[in-house]
């Protein structure tokens, strides 16, 4: 069975050698993540070129995502290394104070307006809400606090307040120097971090378009503001990430599964796509085996229809980075298998009437080819629009985008169900370009003998939108 799902892995210190990029490339990742909250740009540069190196080498085409690090909100450093808080103990946050004079009494702030935006009786969450301080008084730029709960606070700990509203905008002047990098790097995707609207995708877009950059946006959804904006977030972003840590502090880890859900629900009816992050095989940093709860964790998720699943510390600095990429592929193609996605989603069902020509192809083809009994879809597609709006709609049928276009190809490999193949559909007659797609298809095992196929194309090839004609065809005929 063709795995549907798509897996992203984080790059670091684990997968840096070359033997370790091509191992989890084998193991089935389809996209890296590059987090540049880490690393100098010349070592992105490097690792982006040696992962293209590795895909090559093992036939496979490889996406790049740039994860930017936005406005994590942190406590400076302490004088003396970590403090332990002690439950009812008096401390302050201030971000005025020096940025190396954090004692057991209080430490600096790398976020000036953190007094406008708290208030008494707001409750601060630290170090990814293992530490909870109730606000006494605001005191200038002093922050007076009690301790809820205590815990270990060590430099560079991240804040939060219960229930979001801290008001820093999502692009930071580090941002504004990486994004610049992304584009370099023929970034496919640039994540924002810690959106509060639509507006900061724009801005982000619009940044990258600047500095020559074609990938899309990627929103990841982690602040409280950002639940509350997810319809018009959605409609600028390419794609949204469930950042589940940071989102998990602000809103409560018992709202986390229902809002999860209602982010995947809603992507979906919006042509969104969508990753699911964070802590999904955790234990296999150190462990070469996933928890249960791991397990059911993953297929949960790619039972809801998630279009990718995410890796972060667990490739970057974990002992098992290729045993971790399969064991995740396993559990997907395991939950694949029982995934009832033989019928439109409702995105579909809600809104019958499209915009574009391409897009009404696209979507009843997959009605079709249901209905059908297809037995693969051959999308020719110049933008990778098509097979975007296929995979928005539930099929286990695989979908073969078959472009000219390198950046086409890796941009569709964050699309739950789709295929990336290298293709020219240009100076052939329409049956000859038929006869050589499904010929492509049966070279690679996906289809033989009787089995029917569903091609979708466009009259005049090479134009970028112009998806107009579908027809299904059988194997042994057209060949």
């Amino acid at each position: 069975m063709t795995r549907q799902t798509k897996i992203v892995a984080t790059l670091g210190p684990a997968t840096t050698d070359t033997d370790s990029l091509q191992a989890i490339v084998e193991a089935g990742v389809d996209l890296v993540r590059m987090n540049l909250s880490h690393g100098t740009h010349d070592e992105h540069r490097q690792r982006a070129e040696a992962l293209r190196t590795a895909a090559k080498n093992a036939g496979r085409v490889v996406g790049v995502l740039c994860d930017l690090q936005g406005p994590k909100i942190r406590v400076e450093q302490f004088v003396d290394g970590a403090v332990v808080l002690e439950e009812g103990a008096a401390f302050f946050l201030d971000p005025a104070l020096a940025g190396d004079a954090g004692t057991i009494e209080g430490v600096g702030v790398a976020y000036a307006g953190l007094p406008e935006d708290v208030n008494a009786g707001d409750i601060l969450l630290l170090a990814d809400g293992l530490i909870r301080l109730k606000v006494e008084r605001i005191d200038g730029t002093r922050v007076h606090t009690t301790v809820v709960n205590g815990g270990k606070l060590s430099d560079r700990k991240g804040i939060n307040r219960l229930g979001g509203g801290l008001s820093v905008r999502a692009l930071t002047d580090k941002d504004r120097v990486d994004i610049p990098l992304a584009a370099s790097l023929e970034a496919d995707y640039v994540a924002v971090s810690f959106p509060r609207d639509g507006a900061d995708i724009d801005e982000a877009r619009e940044l990258l378009r600047a500095a020559g950059g074609h990938g899309g946006i990627v929103a990841k959804i982690e602040r409280h503001e950002a639940v509350d904006a997810l319809g018009e977030i959605m409609e600028a972003a390419d794609a949204v990430m469930i950042a589940r840590g940071d989102l998990a502090v602000e809103i409560g880890d018992a709202e986390l599964p229902g809002v999860q859900k209602r982010i995947m629900r809603m992507a979906r009816e919006r042509d969104c796509v969508v990753i699911t992050a964070t802590q999904m095989m955790q234990s296999m940093v150190d462990n070469p085996m996933p928890t249960r709860a791991e397990v059911l964790d993953v297929a949960n998720a790619v039972l809801d229809g998630t279009d990718a699943v995410m890796l972060s510390e667990e490739t970057a600095v974990g002992h098992y980075p290729a045993e971790t990429v399969a064991s995740m592929a396993r559990v997907a193609v395991g939950a694949e298998a029982y995934a009832d996605e033989s019928r439109p989603s409702a995105g579909l069902n809600r809104d019958p009437h499209f915009e574009r020509v391409d897009e009404a192809i696209a979507k009843t083809a997959i009605t079709a080819a249901n209905s059908l009994g297809v037995k693969a879809i051959a999308a020719m597609t110049e933008s990778g629009a098509t097979a975007m709006w296929m995979s928005r709609i539930g099929t286990d049928i695989p979908i073969y985008a078959l472009s000219e276009q390198p950046r086409t190809r890796t941009k569709v490999t964050l699309y739950r169900g789709v295929h990336p193949i290298a293709f020219d559909p240009t100076m052939r007659e329409h049956e000859a370009v038929n006869r050589e797609a499904v010929a492509e298809l049966q070279s690679r095992g996906a289809v033989s003998g009787e089995d029917y196929v569903l091609i979708t194309k466009g009259d005049l090839a090479g134009v970028r939108g112009g998806t107009n004609a579908m027809k299904v065809v059988k194997v042994n005929e057209i060949l």
